[in-house]
């Protein structure tokens, strides 16, 4: 990845897209006070330099599957090959190298026959795998499907309202400004899409802003279809769209996973508090010894002790909290990352 410096307009075109992944240029350029031109530049070079994708992505619930977060502890020199090859899998999104040779990746199976495929099957069983462990992901209160600035907050509460009014609608909307995903207007949207929708979710999985005019000739479907079903595809909750931001180049160098352990009745509770949380990035409900998961990301390690000993020690009901740094990101939000990218 090549050396990036943001300034101020680079930030806010990130806040944007993190309102509105496919939110057009010329909506972003008129908030922003910008040329159109201008932001698609930025947007471009941005997405060359590895710093932002956009990517569209599926509600696992829709399609009777399940996420599974998968901790795997492993002989140190073995962690690196093995993160890879779990990497080249077409059913994992994100695979991490933590500190001590251990893995953490996001997989997705059906409930049967997939799961017992994925778990008995799929994972690697060998002398210098020390421990597997597979958990469900419960309930997300940020990341993903849930909308997150976090570390690009820099639009003023004015234009974020003029981004969501141009919209006609919620984060996430494909540019024409559907209604909130799941809400009661939404097209019935079967759940199992028909040979377009998985034609448009392979596309968008690469480029979730992928022009309709690009979608359309590869689909061979009239644009006024694909942006009709584009749109169902939002409203009916089957589709979102996932914004990637590499923290490096906006200046925070640590990023940690968190795994805590939460008195049941104040689990919800904190899930919460943390989502609000600017060093919080992504925060689930999960199954296993540890109830509650954090991807963490931070300035410098003084932030993360800052973090640990007040964000986090001023919630009630946290019992126990294991960390554990991230060394690098071997995949992220579907796409492998270069080790060369990695600092």
């Amino acid at each position: 990845m090549e050396t990036v410096t943001l300034d101020g307009l680079d930030r806010a075109l990130l806040h944007a897209l993190h309102l509105d992944g496919r939110a057009p240029f010329r909506r972003i350029a008129e908030v922003l006070g910008v040329s159109d031109q201008t932001v698609a530049r930025r947007y471009q070079r941005l997405r060359a330099a590895g710093v932002v994708r956009v990517v569209g992505r599926t509600d696992a619930r829709r399609l009777g599957q399940v996420d599974w977060l998968t901790r795997i502890r492993c002989v140190p020199d073995a962690a690196a090959p093995l993160a890879e090859a779990l990497a080249r899998r077409p059913d994992t999104s994100w695979v991490s190298l933590l500190s001590g040779g251990e893995i953490v990746c996001n997989a997705r199976a059906r409930l049967r026959p997939e799961r017992e495929e994925l778990l008995l099957g799929a994972l690697p069983r060998s002398p210098r795998v020390l421990s597997v462990s597979a958990h469900y992901l419960l309930r997300t209160y940020v990341g993903g499907q849930v909308a997150w600035s976090g570390r690009t907050s820099t639009l003023t509460e004015e234009q974020i309202g003029r981004l969501r009014a141009a919209a006609g609608a919620g984060p996430n909307a494909p540019g024409a400004g559907p209604s909130a995903p799941g809400g009661p207007d939404a097209p019935d949207v079967p759940d199992v899409p028909d040979g377009l929708d998985r034609a448009l979710l392979a596309a968008l999985a690469v480029d979730g802003r992928a022009p309709l005019a690009a979608l359309a000739a590869g689909t061979g479907s009239p644009e006024t279809t694909v942006r009709r079903r584009l749109a169902a595809l939002v409203d009916g909750g089957l589709l979102f769209f996932d914004v990637d931001v590499d923290p490096r180049p906006l200046g925070f160098e640590v990023e940690a996973f968190c795994w805590l352990t939460v008195a049941p009745g104040r689990l919800a509770e904190v899930g919460r508090a943390m989502a609000e949380h600017p060093e919080v990035g992504f925060v689930a409900a999960t199954t296993g010894p540890s109830n509650l998961v954090a991807g963490l990301v931070c300035r410098d390690t003084g932030a993360f002790y800052d973090y640990l000993t007040q964000g986090l020690g001023e919630l009630e009901g946290v019992v126990a909290v294991e960390t554990a740094p991230l060394l690098r990101s071997v995949k992220r939000a579907g796409m492998m990352i270069p080790s060369s990218n990695n600092p």
